[in-house]
């Protein structure tokens, strides 16, 4: 384990609207704002066929595939995740979420696209004083957290 410690600076609290995109909202939002790290929590509702990543084809394998699935309707949803920039001082979101519609529910990564219906509530915390970003790593291809 590494660790970086870090502050809480400013507090955003975000309404997303009817066709959002996570993660694309959030990613330019914290670029307009020069947030360069935070928390994110989201709660709302999501479209159907949004794309969610929900694990990679073959966990051991030398090159890492995601496995996508849509939704197949609309769903509610809450998730959690962090926000980094990378190597190119370009905010990254990293957000996980579940996703439930009647008695089934998906739960996975919104890198691939999950469009808001109706309802998106974000609320950013932002982390300052640290010295984490995200930086490709060269075996998985992944941007991963480096600290």
């Amino acid at each position: 384990m590494k660790c970086s410690q870090a502050s809480i600076g400013r507090v955003f609290i975000l309404r997303l609207e009817h066709g959002d995109q996570l993660p694309d909202t959030i990613e330019a939002f914290a670029l307009q704002h020069k947030i360069q790290s935070a928390t994110v929590f989201f709660l709302g509702g999501a479209e159907k066929d949004s794309k969610v990543v929900v694990g990679p084809e073959e966990g051991g394998a030398e090159k890492i595939v995601a496995t996508l699935t849509n939704l197949s309707g609309v769903s509610e949803s809450v998730g959690v995740g962090t926000l980094f920039v990378n190597q190119e001082k370009i905010p990254k979101l990293h957000l996980h979420a579940a996703f439930g519609r009647g008695r089934d529910t998906v739960t996975g990564c919104t890198r691939e696209g999950v469009k808001i219906w109706h309802i998106g509530e974000v609320i950013i915390l932002e982390l300052i004083n640290h010295s984490a970003e995200r930086k490709i790593d060269p075996r998985t291809g992944f941007e991963l957290l480096e600290v």
